[in-house]
């Protein structure tokens, strides 16, 4: 087995070791755990990198370079097997930046305001790194219920009335979803007798009469458990609610959430459901289409009536979910490679404003209105930008002018203005839907103006929430900016910023990732394959 193929399990592995030694330690010595948890995340950067690298040094002559690890080597579907392809890879890296910059924004203060933080936050990249490699859909189910998991003990972080009752909404709603995803994947192996997708997409042909109603009946009911966690409406009602009541690093955390409900339509729905021979093609097509535009109509109507920023961030979560869904549902050959390039953009923007809200609106209701942390951080000091006394006209503080800064920067973004990455995605996205027919449907028509309004009604409220919280006179004092706060916000929009200079490149990249995604037979090949290997005593590629 290669060394890449090796390196398949250790998104997985490094931060499950590293929290169960987190676990360990005790609470005092919180220097430990951070440099524990930095080290690793930083780990799943390179490792991630590494894989993707490696990808791309197979593909990019048109060869599958899907890769497969039987764990236990035991042969699929009996055993459980990881895939990485090009997608994966790429939520893989986009994950682990999100978790990088995220834990570092926490060590400010964040991270000691209740016990266990960095163990549950590495316990959550468990689940997410593994929803993005699993082969097999109850396998899928676990790594959604670690992740859930992990993310109750970080939505209710710091306690406080607000996110108390949030918390206890948002568990009871994933409950609800993962029983949902359990009856779904029964009734699917019920009638398959498999759950392992590569096998699945090869079965469904032989599936027919009433058994194919029942096959039909476990994937809309799996299909209700994905598009909960995407926030597609009317499901996706909680979301602004609870991603606003949590600590600021949980939300930006979160914010990859709502993707793995993406992803995982993504993955089920071209895999099973995406060749015109297929039985079942097509199949929830529509729903996410016009299930898609209502959520964008939904957030674009909650952005406009909204005055918290945290919840109209939360609202900007639901259009991007939107967008994402009924592009997908509106024909997805054509416009593929525009929706992975605006899930990523989307997806680095809306984390890095929830980094940055929190800055805002300190500055708004004053220095630590909250007391989260009594003095944690004396010993450290923070970083205040001297501005000079001798300037001409309004002084501004360094502070407020970095803060605003990076407002509009993520304002910019998530409207979707020229030339950011923003605007590059929804132009792509929007050539794709003009192109898939030579007349265009009233419902493409539709969507294109939803997508185009969202963005005007995005800026709108973005510049009123700028006005009231960071460019009106105000007689409060400059509020204190560490670096572990700038730091991870300025990253993340830088990334966002690369995008738009290499748009080029990863357009191309997004365009190969939509090629290997309607590429069935290299996905089923690639598992099968390691099967045969492994059922004849090798090494379980």
């Amino acid at each position: 087995m290669a060394f890449a193929d090796q390196l398949i399990i250790a998104p997985i592995l490094l931060p499950l070791a590293a929290s169960g030694v987190l676990l360990l330690l005790s609470e005092r010595r919180l220097r430990a755990k951070r440099a524990i948890s930095i080290v690793t995340t930083l780990l799943l950067i390179i490792v991630s990198v590494l894989l993707l690298r490696s990808l791309i040094a197979v593909g990019l002559d048109g060869a599958t370079a899907t890769r497969t690890y039987l764990v236990g080597n035991w042969p699929a579907p009996f055993g459980i097997v990881l895939v990485i392809d090009w997608l994966s890879a790429l939520m893989l890296v986009l994950t682990n930046i999100i978790g990088f910059t995220s834990l570092v924004y926490s060590t400010a203060r964040w991270d000691a305001a209740a016990p266990r933080f960095h163990a549950l936050f590495l316990l959550q990249l468990v689940g997410l790194n593994g929803a993005f490699l699993t082969g097999d859909l109850f396998n899928l189910f676990v790594f959604f219920e670690v992740l859930l998991a992990a993310s109750y003990g970080l939505m209710l972080h710091g306690s406080g009335a607000a996110r108390v009752k949030a918390g206890l909404h948002y568990v009871a709603i994933n409950v609800a979803a993962s029983l949902l995803f359990l009856i779904g994947v029964s009734l699917i192996y019920g009638v398959s007798g498999t759950l392992n997708m590569a096998d699945l997409a090869n079965r469904i042909p032989g599936i027919a009469g009433s058994d194919m109603a029942l096959f039909q009946a476990g994937m809309g009911v799996l299909g209700v458990a994905f598009l909960l966690k995407a926030g597609m409406w009317p499901l996706g009602f909680w979301l602004p609610t609870t991603y606003a009541a949590a600590a600021p690093p949980s939300a930006a955390l979160f914010a990859m959430l709502s993707k793995v409900g993406v992803y995982a339509v993504l993955r089920v729905y071209l895999l099973l459901f995406g060749t015109e021979t297929s039985p079942l093609s097509s199949f929830g097509a529509e729903w996410l289409l016009y299930g898609g535009m209502a959520s964008i109509a939904f957030g674009t109507i909650g952005v406009l009536a909204c005055r918290s920023l945290s919840r109209l961030i939360g609202f900007s979560v639901l259009i991007s979910s939107g967008t994402l869904l009924a592009a997908l549902g509106s024909g997805e050959g054509a416009v593929l490679g525009a929706v992975l390039f605006y899930l990523v953009s989307s997806t680095l923007v809306i984390s890095a404003f929830y980094l940055l809200a929190e800055l805002v609106e300190r500055h708004e209701i004053g220095p630590d209105p909250s007391a989260l942390v009594e003095a944690v951080f004396d010993d450290e000091d923070p970083v205040i930008l001297d501005v000079p006394e001798d300037e001409i006209g309004v002084l501004i503080p360094g502070t407020i002018a970095i803060l605003g800064g990076g407002f509009m920067l993520c304002a910019l973004l998530l409207a979707g203005l020229p030339p950011l990455s923003g605007f590059i995605a929804k132009f792509a996205l929007i050539d794709g839907l003009l192109g898939l027919n030579d007349q265009i449907a009233p419902s493409t028509w539709t969507l294109i103006v939803l997508i185009i309004v969202s963005g005007l009604a995005t800026l709108i409220a973005t510049s009123r929430a700028g006005i009231d919280l960071i460019w009106a006179p105000s007689e409060k004092p400059q509020p204190v900016l560490r670096l572990a706060e700038a730091a991870p916000v300025g990253l993340l929009l830088g990334i966002c910023l690369a995008l738009m200079v290499f748009a080029g490149p990863v357009m191309r990249y997004m365009e190969r990732t939509a090629y290997s995604l309607e590429d069935r037979e290299g996905y089923i090949r690639s598992v099968t394959e390691a099967t045969r290997t492994a059922s004849q005593g090798g090494a379980g590629q």
